[in-house]
């Protein structure tokens, strides 16, 4: 048999043997409306040390402030107070209430999240003079005898660190009721800005003090009692 001339300046000896196609590629005639082209795999992108390192160190951000919780401060029953306020016909009408424990679970970043649990002791109330302080401990009022502690408990919180609302639940001689106080947090005098371990909370508001059965000495003593209290908490 003849066989076809092979092309001009080569012989099939010198024709360079054709390798086999790389893995994942075909010689096969394209699809129709195709490029007859290979298809050309690029290699993947070199991920580099750095960028997995600062991958990690986000992800370990995220996690930690997911997982951040509220602190908890404890209450310097020394310098902090609670003061009332309330109208009277005679007299002063300022008083003041010692704390006999505090439970404040703060988280500056999440303010709902935080909570204060708050016990009054109700039997060394102050109310100015002796007089009105016998009557205020006594049966027509705060009926220290038979509720010696007064309790407030954080059922909700919003607002801003400087002026937040916190609504609670408030027992006064055995009667418990909702009430909401103005609040507001701030850093304590004298310590650095960027330190907040040390810290001021101011809460204000008012209640009515027949809503808890006080009703005694109602043509004296008017119904609303204004609060102020200034906690010195620290963590």
């Amino acid at each position: 048999p003849i066989r076809p001339a092979p092309t001009t300046g080569t012989s099939p000896a010198a024709a360079p043997a054709q390798r086999p196609p790389p893995h994942g590629t075909s010689l096969a005639s394209p699809a129709h409306g195709r490029s007859s082209k290979r298809d050309i795999h690029c290699p993947a992108p070199r991920v580099s040390y750095l960028m997995i390192r600062r991958l990690a160190l986000t992800l370990c951000l995220i996690a930690t402030q997911a997982a951040a919780a509220p602190e908890r401060y404890r209450l310097d029953t020394a310098t902090s107070t609670v003061g009332f306020t309330y109208d009277a016909a005679i007299g002063n009408n300022r008083g003041t209430m010692p704390i006999t424990s505090a439970d404040m679970r703060i988280d500056l970043g999440n303010l709902g999240a935080s909570r204060v649990d708050v016990t009054l002791d109700a039997t060394g109330t102050r109310a100015g003079f002796f007089f009105a302080t016998e009557a205020m401990k006594g049966p027509d009022l705060l009926d220290t005898a038979r509720h010696p502690s007064i309790t407030f408990r954080s059922t909700a919180i919003t607002g801003t660190l400087q002026k937040a609302q916190i609504t609670g639940l408030l027992t006064v001689r055995g009667v418990t009721h909702p009430v909401t106080l103005t609040g507001g947090l701030y850093r304590q005098a004298k310590t650095d800005p960027k330190d907040l371990s040390h810290l001021t909370i101011l809460l204000t508001g008012t209640l009515n003090r027949h809503s808890f059965g006080a009703s005694g000495y109602a043509t004296l003593v008017g119904p609303e009692i204004g609060l102020r209290i200034v906690a010195q908490v620290e963590r």
